[in-house]
């Protein structure tokens, strides 16, 4: 009877702990949708180094969130951008680099996470000055988006590294591209044709993003294409201010826009 008892003992302990356990992590759960309702809030509210601090609180409590990984990745490249030191620059980008690294050792099935490789890659070549690691970073960015679209081909940001990669390149000089080609042996060609078809995938799928329809009308510009140009330009003059770029980006656009009438 006494080992009857000692069982029952050690059944109702064990219980208890599991439905502690239990509770404990109902209630950090539902912190952590506080906190990410609070960081979506700050983004509302255009305050992203706010909003970028509340994710990586997010992810000590949760370090292998997508979501808060591929935000932190967006949101370090964004502020990052805004940064005058060029040293400033690079760090924001390189903590951008390591979220999305994160992101994709977490979920390497998800098209987000290789979106933030793509996104992540490509603010890096704008800092670095060895040409090896640029090659490496475009070459990064390409893979990042590439696998994405495998992933999910209507995936919109995907689209956009896509897009956004096949236009630089395409716009980069004749003799930076050899070099590029010539460090890591090999280059996909990039298409101006290809760039407006992601860009405007993107577009179906975003159709507030600023930034997408800015790219999407200097690849119509580039392409000789002035109609769709002037059609997407006067889109994106009215579109609405959602993140602290959108405004200097609406500014660009109608001066883009002005020099067309």
């Amino acid at each position: 009877m006494h080992k009857n008892f000692s069982a029952r003992n050690r059944l109702i302990h064990n219980g208890l702990v599991c439905l502690l356990c239990l509770f404990v992590l109902s209630a950090s759960a539902q912190e952590t949708q506080v906190w990410f309702k609070e960081a979506d809030n700050l983004e509302r509210q255009l305050k992203e180094p706010e909003a970028l601090d509340k994710y990586k609180q997010i992810l000590v409590a949760e370090p292998n969130s997508l979501k808060a990984l591929v935000k932190a990745t967006e949101l370090s490249c964004s502020t990052g951008e805004r940064l005058t030191a060029k040293t400033d620059k690079r760090l924001a980008f390189e903590s951008a680099l390591a979220f999305a690294n994160r992101a994709i050792a977490a979920a390497p099935a998800q098209p987000d996470a290789w979106y933030a490789l793509s996104l992540a890659s490509f603010k890096m070549t704008e800092v670095e000055t060895e040409n090896k690691k640029i090659a490496v970073f475009y070459r990064d960015s390409k893979t990042g988006a590439d696998k994405a679209l495998q992933l999910q081909p209507a995936h919109a940001m995907g689209n956009f590294m896509e897009g956004r990669w096949h236009y630089e390149v395409y716009q980069m000089s004749g003799a930076r591209r050899l070099a590029i080609k010539a460090i890591y042996g090999g280059l996909a060609e990039p298409s101006l044709d290809s760039a407006i078809t992601c860009f405007e995938n993107c577009r179906r799928g975003e159709p507030y993003f600023m930034l997408n329809y800015l790219c999407l009308a200097k690849a119509y510009h580039a392409a000789n294409r002035p109609a769709l140009e002037i059609e997407v330009l006067n889109r994106l003059v009215k579109l609405p201010i959602r993140t602290p770029d959108d405004a200097a980006l609406k500014a660009e656009g109608q001066k883009m826009l002005d020099a067309n009438l």
